[in-house]
This record gives C-alpha cells, structure tokens and sequence, in this order.
C-alpha cells in the first residue's frame, strides 16, 4: 500500500516579544533637538519608543523575544530546528545574530542565519521559514525580528532620529499536515518584491566593503512615503488574487509600523476598514524588522488577534523592498 503524505503548511504556535526598559519620549528629544511633540506626532503618529541599554545588543533583544515565543508554545529550544532572523543592526558583521541566540537558547543543532531586507525582514523572515517547513526540510522554526536602531541614528538629525525605536519580537512556526483548505489555519500566501534602483532614498552612509565604518541612516522621507503608500500595496493585492479573498474578509490589516499617515492611506488604498488596522508605531516608532511581530504581540495579547482570525502582514523597507503574508492564526 502507497501512503500518500498530505500537503504541509506551517502554522503558528507561538508569539512572543520583547521591548527594552529604557523610554524615549517625544518631549525628552525636544530637549534635544529643534523639534517638539507636537510635530512629531502630527507627522509620524509617534509618541515615544525604546531604547536599548548600553551593552543591550540585537541578539539578547532577540533571544528574550525568542524565549517569549517559545514559553508560549509551550515548547523548549531543543523542539526547533530552524532559527531565521531578520535585522539589519546585527551584533557582528559576522557571525550572525541568529547563530548568537542559537547558542543562548542553548542550541547546538539545526540551522541558524540572518536575512537582511530592513524594515521588510520580519515578511521576509517568515516567508524564507515558510518554504524550508513547507518542503519538509524542517519540523519548527523560530522566526525573530530584532533591531537596535539607536545605534545607527544620527542624534544630531531631527528628520530621522525620531523615527525610530529598538524592540524583538518572535514567531514559533510548525510544519502540520494540511488538506489545502483556506479555513485551515496557517500561513496561506506569501508575495515579496524588491527594485534595487531606490538606494539612496533609504539606506546607511557605511558598511565594511564601502567605508569600513558602521555609518548612520539617511532617509528621504517624502520619497519614501510616496514610495510606501503609492507602490507596496500591490503585493497585498497580489494575496487577494491568490487566495480569492477581499479586504472585507479580512479580520486585521497589520502592516509595518513606520509612520501613522503611511498605516492610513495604505488601508485607505486597500479599502480596508479602520478598524481593522492594528497600529502600534506610537508605543514603538519604527522598529525595522520588529514593528510587526512587536504589533502583533500587542493585539493578540488585548484580544484583538484570535484563532482562527485571517491576518494580513505588509511592510516596506530599505532597497526597496516590501512583501506580504496572509495567515490564518
């Protein structure tokens, strides 16, 4: 008798997250530099965010967030066989971030890398996972989005160092036998994209091959917002037309977490309603690769995000790059 394997989908188990101790207000960065609460809020919906202690690095951000997601799945460090992380403030240029909370977590089996798509990593993370669990390579993942932004701003530039926050967050993914129903839970479909020409709208002044310094973030922020609410919906929509779904099905829209005004006139486009729309950014400015699964902690854990609930993720980051997933909590 030939036993036929049903199909695999990879389901999520657990979440978790993880935000420094250390609060930045918008008042405390007036102090600062010429800018006030007033304007940033009206511009970015941001009122403060974290920051990381000194000698808090990405990867104990990460491993905390990693820890979380595992308690919460009620599973150990010895039950994943895949860690991905995405960030683009690593502790090392090498090794990576995923292999230094591979070893915290106690871990000496299985795989562990980066991948680096900026603020699209967390998307990018859990699409990459999502393929490995899919094909049967690998039973459970851990999926982290971690970064330490404040280490790479600028203080002295106003237009950018109120931006952003440092945070974790973390997914536990199991590959489960599926019958291929959009009603079963899991992740349902994943659309990434990119276009390389966009360098200099969004990107950091440094790196090993080019200056050998770390550098600092530039940013051209009416070029990248017109580039966020005018572009990266298409692959929202592409989700749609693979799985047939509209905006009215969905539960939540949570994108990533960058700007208020980008949140809105993206969900506008999409016609989704605004309520629908988790928003986070003025508890954690734009955390990069943590703003969505730090988002999601928040709604799951307010009873907002429940089983069974179809859940939309977008971002767009640096490159530029920006993809969509659509899961079935």
């Amino acid at each position: 008798m030939t036993l036929i394997q049903r199909p695999l989908r990879s389901v999520v188990v657990g979440l978790g997250s993880y935000l420094p101790s250390r609060i930045l207000t918008n008042e405390e960065l007036a102090a600062k530099v010429d800018t006030s609460d007033e304007w940033i809020t009206q511009r970015t919906g941001i009122k403060e965010r974290h920051i990381a202690a000194p000698g808090e690095t990405t990867s104990m951000l990460g491993e905390k967030a990693a820890r979380a997601a595992l308690a919460d799945a009620g599973l150990g460090p010895e039950d994943i066989d895949l860690v991905i992380v995405g960030t683009s403030t690593p502790d090392y240029t090498f090794p990576s971030t995923a292999t230094q909370i591979q070893a915290a977590l106690g871990m000496t089996h299985g795989a562990a890398f980066d991948l680096q798509a900026v603020c699209s990593g967390f998307v990018y993370a859990l699409t990459t996972a999502e393929k490995f669990l899919r094909s049967g390579s690998h039973k459970r993942a851990l999926v982290i989005g971690a970064e330490t932004f404040s280490r790479i701003l600028d203080w002295t530039d106003r237009t950018t160092c109120v931006l952003f926050g440092d945070g974790a967050g973390a997914i536990v993914l199991e590959a489960r036998e599926s019958e291929g129903s959009l009603a079963e839970r899991g992740i349902l479909t994943t659309h990434l994209r990119s276009d390389g020409r966009h360098r200099a709208k969004l990107h950091v002044d440094g790196g090993p091959s080019s200056t050998g310094t770390v550098g600092h973030l530039r940013m051209e922020g009416k070029e990248v917002f017109r580039f966020a609410v005018g572009m990266v919906t298409d692959v929202v929509t592409d989700a749609f037309a693979a799985t047939g779904f509209t905006a009215t099905d969905l539960s939540w829209f949570v994108p990533h977490q960058a700007n208020r005004r980008i949140i809105d006139m993206s969900a506008t486009k999409l016609g989704i309603a605004p309520e629908k729309v988790v928003a986070t950014v003025h508890l954690h400015g734009n955390t990069s690769a943590a703003s969505i699964p730090l988002a999601l902690s928040v709604a799951r854990d307010d009873g907002r995000i429940k089983r069974d609930d179809l859940v939309m993720l977008e971002a767009v980051g640096g490159g530029f790059t920006w993809g969509s997933a659509l899961i079935r909590w």
